[in-house]
């Protein structure tokens, strides 16, 4: 009977190491942030968050069926000319940055100003 064992992966010697490309619990926060105030406005209803070998991607919907509305994609750092983040509206690309910052104040910007990111004036009470 042969004894089948696996070699760990720094041990192959074709094996080219790929980085993995997540979003970190602060970026997530950020994103979960705007899709729920999105969410309390009517205006978005699902989410959906992909990840390949090279990018990681936060897309929200309009309705559960349609293609994305807006898509925010991470890639690996320098790896685009562009910057880290990108951000999609259906297919075209309406910004790109090297922070996640920079890509969602364009997004803010297009839902209508701080108040799509929950920035309320204070009451006058």
């Amino acid at each position: 009977m042969a004894i089948v064992s696996r070699l760990p992966e720094q041990h192959r010697p074709d094996h080219r190491r790929a980085r993995r490309i997540f979003f970190s619990r602060r970026e997530l926060d950020q994103l979960l942030q705007l899709y729920s105030r999105q969410v309390a406005r009517g205006e978005w209803r699902d989410y959906a968050i992909d990840q390949s070998e090279d990018t990681a991607a936060f897309s929200v919907f309009r309705h559960s069926l349609d293609s994305p509305l807006y898509t925010i994609v991470k890639t690996a750092p320098g790896s685009s000319r562009h910057g880290d983040y990108a951000l999609l509206h259906r297919r075209a690309r309406l910004a790109s940055g090297q922070a996640l910052n920079e890509v969602l104040s364009l997004l803010q910007r297009s839902l209508g100003g701080p108040r799509a990111l929950g920035a309320w004036p204070a009451s006058s009470a």
